[in-house]
């Protein structure tokens, strides 16, 4: 069997929360046709070019909220799989070398990669080969470089001995997100969460003493995308880790369709 792992990050500095990654998990039988949809929906809507949370605008509302349904359709049947990480900002490190690290954005994408899925705990019967599309890096090339040789190299380390995960070199890539719908709803997700937790919805201009109509836009969205998780778990609570909701440990990782993890570095 093989999945594509579709990564994105979103606000890596909030006011409340901060370092946003999110991951959408698919398998190779459903890429197709779930690409497929999503893509002639976007045609359908008229949205031709990229969908991003920032360019959301009141005039294209309905259209995000239609497509995100769509998304969330897929989420609902088990097709998509959805994991956002971020760590509130009053979750300081202890140590010294984790707050000043260069490489932090790395180190933190690499603990959501390593994790949020639960990679780790698969026993399946056949290989499990994972395909890792990344956004494009925002760094050098060495350090991009030298993080796609420790994702290479995660299966190999103790954490994942008994896991049947199998990355191959040619399967880890950066991509475009132009190129990529399901990035894009990844992105959108992701810039909801970063809006919403960071009370960007209270908003208001200097000149009218009122939110825009922007805000009320993407607030309108969130909400949306809010009633979707809320009819997978109800009552979901966005800035927490999301609980075993029914299911045991360690499967939920893997069973659940949509998961939120607080990260607190150590």
């Amino acid at each position: 069997m093989e999945y594509i792992l579709y990564c994105d990050e979103s606000g890596q500095k909030g006011p409340k929360y901060s370092d946003f990654f999110g991951g959408c998990l698919i398998s190779s039988k459903h890429l197709n046709d779930v690409t497929r949809a999503l893509d002639d929906k976007k045609q359908e809507l008229r949205l031709f070019g990229e969908v991003k949370w920032t360019k959301l605008t009141e005039n294209y509302l309905s259209k995000y909220v239609e497509l995100m349904t769509l998304f969330f359709s897929f989420v609902k049947d088990g097709k998509i799989k959805v994991r956002i990480m971020f760590h509130n900002n009053r979750d300081i490190p202890t140590s010294e070398t984790v707050r000043n690290a260069d490489d932090k954005y790395f180190k933190l994408y690499y603990q959501f990669i390593k994790h949020a899925f639960g990679f780790m705990h698969l026993r399946t019967k056949d290989p499990f080969y994972l395909r890792v599309y990344l956004d494009q890096l925002p760094d050098k090339k060495e350090k991009c470089a030298a993080f796609k040789h420790y994702l290479l190299n995660m299966q190999n380390i103790s954490d994942y001995f008994r896991s049947t995960v199998i990355i191959r070199t040619e399967d880890i890539a950066e991509v475009n997100s132009h190129d990529h719908v399901l990035l894009q709803c990844l992105d959108i997700v992701l810039g909801a969460m970063y809006f919403r937790l960071n009370h960007f919805h209270k908003t208001i201009q200097e000149n009218t003493k009122k939110r825009g109509k922007r805000t009320i836009a993407k607030e309108k969205l969130y909400k949306h995308i809010q009633k979707q998780i809320d009819d997978i778990f109800p009552h979901f609570n966005i800035g927490e880790n999301t609980g075993a909701r029914g299911d045991e440990y360690p499967y939920y990782y893997w069973n659940h369709p949509y998961r939120h993890w607080r990260f607190k570095p150590s």
